[in-house]
């Protein structure tokens, strides 16, 4: 019985000269372009089955290199294909550096299906000279992605990268400010036009995105609430809104220390919006604007934190470094750590325990002293 002809673009089946079946069927390329793959089959079936495989493949839109692609090929088609649809700009953003960076320099020959772990170990060698062990950390994070995604396309077979163990780090010593250390800051910031912005960062651990990503319908004085529905970022020359970290909103209560902050903020916006006339732009509604409307940068909210502090003689922490003083601080309140995730925004209370807190010397002399009168009460009764 005569076999049916395949239809267009399926590929066509020959018998060859030593006996074997060979059938060829266009597929798509990693960078997006088309070329003809080959396949064998000792029989016509096992051609065949070969040959529909590759056609399921070309109508799912799952690249097949016809010859095993360069990493320098890959990792650029990654970013575009794969992490700039689905993560935050930040994070394409990082990943980019990373690959332009590092990795396309040390191992973009390298062909997907020869990298070997010999490979990875001397990359994030070289990486941790170049630059430091936790960059090399970061490198290595975006190699096993995007060869993640590779055996996902069936590209590779395994994933090199998840044989290496990732560099360790030394975590960075950090010393969050006291709470005496707090109000002399907020004492020093009382006259800055930032000020409320400060107040938010020291009392409720908001993210810097966060707080200049606060328009006034997130806020309700009257009710003392504090929406959290999106942060202000700048990637290279946008700066745009963006979702929360994790992409969920929460809803703080506003302590009575924000309200007057707030409503002066309020105040002396408006009076900013008569004086600049028709050159006002707000178009977000934001809290934090220039005398024009504009958002704030970002930048510029971390340098006026710096540069107060430095002159309140405080020592030298980021801005960032307050939502960990935040954290610990509520803890020192007893405040429970599921409120804290809450009131931070985390969506694991692992990172809320084990990153965010800190115990400051206060609460250590408070501990030893607990143990100390625990102690002598005890040696103190009659056996």
């Amino acid at each position: 019985m005569a076999r049916k002809r395949n239809p267009n673009g399926a590929g066509s089946i020959w018998q060859r000269k030593d006996g074997r079946y060979e059938a060829r069927v266009y597929v798509p390329q990693p960078d997006g372009t088309r070329k003809r793959k080959t396949v064998y089959g000792s029989t016509w079936e096992e051609c065949d089955t070969k040959r529909q495989e590759l056609v399921r493949r070309d109508r799912q839109g799952i690249p097949t290199p016809t010859r095993s692609a360069k990493l320098s090929e890959w990792l650029p088609y990654w970013l575009e294909e794969y992490v700039e649809p689905e993560r935050k700009k930040t994070t394409h953003a990082k990943y980019e550096t990373h690959v332009r960076l590092y990795l396309i320099p040390k191992i973009g020959a390298k062909r997907l299906e020869s990298l070997g772990v010999a490979d990875v170990r001397r990359l994030l060698t070289a990486v941790k000279r170049q630059a430091s062990a936790a960059t090399a950390k970061e490198s290595h994070r975006v190699l096993r992605s995007a060869l993640s995604a590779a055996c996902r396309e069936e590209l590779i077979s395994r994933n090199v990268a998840q044989l290496v163990p990732a560099p360790q780090v030394q975590p960075r010593e950090l010393k969050p400010w006291t709470l005496d250390e707090t109000v002399i800051f907020l004492e020093a910031a009382r006259a800055d036009p930032l000020y409320a912005a400060f107040v938010l960062a020291a009392s409720l651990g908001l993210r810097r995105g966060e707080i200049l990503g606060l328009s006034w319908g997130d806020v309700d004085l009257d009710r003392r609430t504090l929406s959290v529905r999106s942060q202000l970022q700048r990637v290279q020359k946008e700066l745009y809104a963006d979702t929360t970290k994790n992409r969920r909103s929460r809803v703080i209560p506003l302590p009575l220390i924000c309200i007057a902050p707030l409503r002066w903020q309020r105040l002396r916006q408006k009076a900013q919006q008569v004086a600049a006339g028709t050159d006002w732009l707000n178009d977000g509604d934001y809290v934090f604007t220039t005398r024009t409307g504009r958002p704030i940068e970002p930048r510029n909210l971390s340098r006026s934190f710096e540069r107060i502090g430095q002159r309140a003689g405080l020592p030298r922490i980021r801005l960032h470094d307050a939502r960990h003083g935040c954290a610990s601080l509520l803890f020192a309140a007893g405040v429970q750590p599921r409120v804290v995730m809450e009131i931070l925004g985390h969506s694991q209370i692992a990172v809320t325990m084990n990153v965010y807190t800190h115990v400051s010397e206060d609460s250590r002399r408070e501990a030893v002293g607990h143990m100390d009168r625990l102690l002598r009460r005890r040696r103190g009764r009659p056996e």
